[in-house]
């Protein structure tokens, strides 16, 4: 209904130039509109309807609106996704799989899953006493597919296509109840591969503005985490001479943005505050990559302690043995995070380590330490500097190693 309604809004409201210009911005700027027009305005709410049919039938004036919709999307996408780090091999929804939602609506006639109700609409009983109390709506009454429909199809096709051994969706929590009926209805069907199938759910982002207003686009929060970076960078009394001070000024307002919303469960919802996310102190982003940095800058100075003689037990103050023993915990961690699709056990771990080393610098010093001590040292400040490069490297944040 929603791509209908963007459908029929840019036949109304679009044009061409502006989609050329900022393609995004324009589409969203349309769709706006035309929800607005809605609300008191039937005919359009029809034409909604009647261009998502238009596609549903593979019409196709309809259809090269939707592929020059999607194409510019998928563009600016990737565009965006560059900038984080993120590569996808394949971008395919469920709207590539219309056809075959047919048939897996023939499928579920024949296997007698499906029942049609007084208004016309084909429906599979979920509920376990068969008495309709939990039901899921796999096609309207005109005939056209639901976004379950094609869900389904698209989940038979990936099976089919990739042989996964696990398939993970991560949508917003709304989807929740979408994604427990998909799979109870692929079970029902016989996919018993659909036990491997795993919803993870993330909350919502309160409180996000940028200066453009209320609504927000990815890119600018990015590109405000960027200026935001640069401008604390040049006013700080310890920012390093840089070549590049703009690339690092994006890692670290990147890094930032991605702690923050990794640092608690993924479906819980938080309040997004500029101040607090790019403090230099604290569990944000910008203090992991500043821990980063020092210690890289320290085995710059000193060498990383590889090349003497090692003594371990030159390590044995409580400092030294408490930083060890949670280094222990890494691939403990590493497992935990595996198992329930969590980052924020990893983050809690990088935040806890990079507080232990804060202390650790200022009384365990390299400098002016006998040479035996000032190896050992070394050769942990250094164990620390791959753990944290590691660990965020796997959170998808790009160490930086001056700042």
């Amino acid at each position: 209904m929603q791509f209908g309604l963007l459908g029929a809004g840019f036949q109304r409201f679009g044009c061409q130039e502006k989609l050329k210009k900022n393609p995004l911005q324009h589409l969203f700027d349309v769709y706006v509109q035309v929800n607005k027009e809605a609300e008191n305005n039937e005919v359009i709410g029809q034409a909604a309807r009647e261009f998502f049919r238009q596609l549903e039938q593979q019409e196709q004036q309809a259809l090269l609106l939707w592929k020059q919709f999607r194409e510019i999307t998928v563009e600016e996408y990737q565009q965006v996704y560059k900038r984080l780090g993120v590569h996808f091999d394949i971008y395919s929804g469920e709207s590539f799989h219309q056809q075959q939602a047919q048939e897996v609506v023939q499928r579920l006639q024949r296997l007698g899953l499906l029942k049609t109700t007084e208004k016309g609409t084909s429906v599979v009983d979920l509920s376990s006493a068969g008495d309709m109390s939990s039901y899921s709506t796999v096609l309207r009454s005109d005939g056209t597919s639901l976004y379950i429909t094609r869900d389904l199809a698209a989940a038979i096709d990936r099976k089919e296509r990739y042989n996964f051994d696990e398939m993970i969706y991560v949508t917003d929590k709304s989807q929740g109840i979408h994604f427990q009926q998909l799979f109870q209805i692929l079970l029902a069907m016989g996919h018993s591969w659909a036990e491997r199938c795993q919803h993870v759910p993330f909350g919502l982002v309160q409180g996000m503005k940028t200066r453009l207003g209320e609504v927000v686009f990815l890119e600018d929060i990015l590109d405000e985490a960027r200026a935001r970076m640069l401008r604390n960078m040049s006013q700080s009394k310890t920012t390093k001479e840089m070549v590049y001070p703009e690339d690092t000024a994006e890692k670290v307002g990147i890094s930032a943005l991605i702690v923050q919303d990794f640092k608690g469960p993924l479906g819980s919802d938080y309040k997004f505050d500029w101040d607090r996310i790019l403090q230099a102190q604290g569990d944000t982003g910008v203090f992991l990559q500043y821990t980063h940095a020092r210690l890289c800058s320290l085995i710059h100075q000193h060498g990383d302690g590889e090349e003497g003689a090692f003594d371990p037990s030159l390590l044995i103050d409580q400092r030294s043995i408490s930083i060890l023993q949670h280094l222990l915990r890494y691939d403990e961690v590493l497992y935990q995070s595996a198992q329930d699709l969590q980052p924020k056990h990893l983050v809690n771990f990088l935040m806890t380590l990079s507080h232990l080393v804060a202390s650790a610098h200022r009384e365990l010093p390299v400098k002016g330490s006998p040479q035996a001590v000032a190896q050992a040292r070394l050769r942990l400040f250094s164990g620390v500097c791959t753990v944290l490069a590691n660990g965020m490297k796997i959170l998808g944040i790009t160490p930086v190693e001056k700042m």
